[in-house]
């Protein structure tokens, strides 16, 4: 396990052998714990690369209980890793969050069902208990039940009962709901390993569904862009962290091993993050961090489409930028 203690002593070690400098420090804000989806700022920060550019990079887990919107805003964190439905909809809320780079090309997001409820298609999703995550995850599925005419209060069978779910599979494992969501990479192999086959789901990925959102993008504080020496860091900071997914894409396994040493839970495990990291690989691939216009106004048309209830109300302005990955992929 990596700990402040070791890295400490090796810094030292290193100050011993060449002339002191000051490191630039940068805080992230994972959206989650520490697992093979935030692999290439795990391998960036064991490979030394943020070390090569000037930072002191501190990377901070997520959780249940953490929302990277509310720690970036408190000031706990200099950029955090967002889904942009997230980022957006805070923005119009009032918390000026700017994307900055967006290194997840795909997203992973999708709706697993026991196909034994007669599910054959996403019309027949009505009069059913679907699982959906909440705390910002819910935008999404808001918006392509909207798109499909399909209520999500439940109120008649042409609606739909909504389960605010956990973190967990356990609302279809105990058949308390006919679908949940999962991510391709974690949640969806948690239901496999729980004993179901394959042939027992029936899936609907958000990307066939036409209505995927970008996911686990880098986001800053639109204020801290006015100031040089903040769009320097990030620069250098994109730049070495691209470095590092790429590597992670290369070599999967290794990437997958380098984010167990740094999970202090000690909850995950080896099959299960280099699996993890075999599928996330598949969504960073195409992305060389810099935000792809077209897919951001995918986006934007998907939850503006929201219906009587859209997440967002009207198109951002200043939502993104390309000033950091332009300096720092070139």
């Amino acid at each position: 396990m990596k700990t402040r203690m070791i890295a400490a002593t090796a810094a030292l070690a290193l100050a011993a052998a060449t002339p002191a400098f000051a490191q630039d420090e940068v805080t992230l804000q994972l959206k989650w714990v520490t697992q093979a989806q935030f692999a290439g700022y795990y391998v960036a920060l064991e490979n030394g690369y943020y070390d090569e550019v000037g930072l002191d990079v501190t990377i901070l887990p997520g959780g249940p209980d953490i929302a990277p919107t509310q720690v970036i805003a408190g000031g706990g964190a200099d950029v955090v890793v967002e889904w942009m439905p997230a980022a957006l909809a805070a923005r119009e809320n009032g918390l000026p969050l700017v994307n900055i780079a967006q290194p997840f090309k795909s997203s992973g997001m999708m709706l697993t069902c026991w196909d034994d409820v007669g599910i054959d298609g996403p019309e027949s999703l009505t009069n059913r208990t679907l699982g959906v995550w909440f705390f910002g995850n819910e935008y999404p599925f808001l918006s392509w039940m909207s798109q499909l005419g399909i209520e999500t209060d439940g109120a008649d069978e042409n609606g739909v009962d909504v389960l605010k779910q956990g973190f967990n599979v356990d609302p279809l494992l105990q058949r308390q709901a006919d679908c949940i969501s999962t991510m391709t990479y974690n949640e969806y192999w948690q239901v496999i390993d729980a004993g179901v086959t394959e042939d027992e789901l029936i899936t609907f990925k958000y990307e066939d569904q036409g209505v995927a959102t970008l996911e686990d993008g880098l986001y800053v504080l639109e204020e801290n862009l006015s100031d040089e020496a903040f769009v320097d860091k990030m620069e250098r900071f994109v730049a070495a962290s691209m470095r590092g997914w790429k590597w992670a894409e290369e070599n999967p396994e290794d990437a997958a091993m380098i984010v167990l040493d740094y999970d202090e839970t000690g909850a995950q495990t080896e099959q299960h993050q280099i699996r993890m990291m075999g599928e996330v690989a598949m969504l960073t691939a195409g992305s060389n961090g810099a935000l792809d216009p077209a897919d951001y106004d995918r986006t934007v048309a998907t939850l503006l489409a929201g219906g009587s209830d859209p997440v967002i109300t009207s198109e951002p302005v200043g939502a993104w930028t390309s000033v950091i990955t332009d300096a720092a992929l070139n």
